[in-house]
């Protein structure tokens, strides 16, 4: 049993606003320091950045517009914790308290990624969708019901009636949307929205990336400033986790659908 929403669900709005927030840090320093939250819905954008960045507000509020439209951006940008940036000053260290968990991904998960992928390249709008074995439901705005029941005649689809979705309709926060972007391989940490120092990026994509290497679960637990995870230099695994993050095509790309 699995959920995925697509890129235009009002979380992953957020997302991906997170995410390119993260990218343009990546741009203006090497190894920036940023996280990121945003909240999102009703004509409104809230966003606040803890960072290391020197950010122009505007050229946040143009990131907003693009992947959102016209909304009213509230950004509140502050400085990193001086402890938190300490910890990273000479060495690349943990650079939070965690427990990871990776599991391999199973073929009703990857056939409903395939489903959900094909429907968003048709009808690019506001969708969730959910499969239970055979049991498939489709919830996609913008689209009649009748169109989608031709190409899937025995799911459930959009059972309040069409709808047009987006954040006029419902709110998006970041990092809401766990299931959908890491399946069976979900812990207390989000992926989206933060540097690769923070365990929660580069320690979640090493699990999952290990798991399905193994096709096994893995899991790992870690403390701030840890310089090794189990017998893995934490420095490589926030090597392997930013070659999969610039294989996809950045954070922003990343926070569209997740890690599969």
């Amino acid at each position: 049993m699995i959920e995925k929403v697509n890129p235009k669900h009002p979380d992953k709005i957020a997302d991906r606003i997170a995410g390119a927030i993260v990218d343009l840090a990546y741009k203006l320093e090497k190894e920036p320091k940023v996280a990121v939250e945003v909240l999102i819905g009703h004509g409104k954008c809230h966003v606040i950045i803890e960072t290391s960045v020197d950010f122009e507000k505007k050229s946040i509020h143009r990131i907003i517009r693009r992947i959102a439209g016209v909304v009213h951006p509230d950004v509140n940008i502050v400085s990193q914790d001086k402890k938190l940036n300490k910890n990273q000053n000479d060495k690349i260290r943990c650079g939070d308290n965690g427990i990871f968990k990776g599991m391999p991904i199973t073929k009703e998960q990857k056939e409903l990624s395939r489903i959900a992928r094909n429907i968003y390249s048709q009808y690019p709008y506001d969708g969730k969708y959910i499969l239970d074995v055979d049991k498939l439901i489709i919830c996609q705005s913008n689209v009649k019901t009748k169109t989608l029941k031709k190409l899937y005649p025995n799911a459930t689809i959009n059972p309040l009636g069409n709808w047009t979705g987006g954040t006029d309709v419902d709110t998006g926060a970041t990092n809401r949307k766990l299931g959908s972007d890491m399946a069976d391989s979900v812990t207390g940490g989000g992926l989206h929205g933060k540097d690769l120092s923070k365990a929660d990026v580069s320690v979640n994509i090493y699990a999952f990336l290990r798991a399905q290497q193994l096709q096994s679960p893995v899991e790992f637990s870690c403390a701030i400033g840890d310089e090794n995870i189990g017998d893995m230099p934490y420095e490589e695994i926030v090597r392997i986790a930013k070659e999969y993050i610039d294989s996809v095509g950045g954070f922003e790309k990343f926070a569209e659908w997740g890690l599969f």
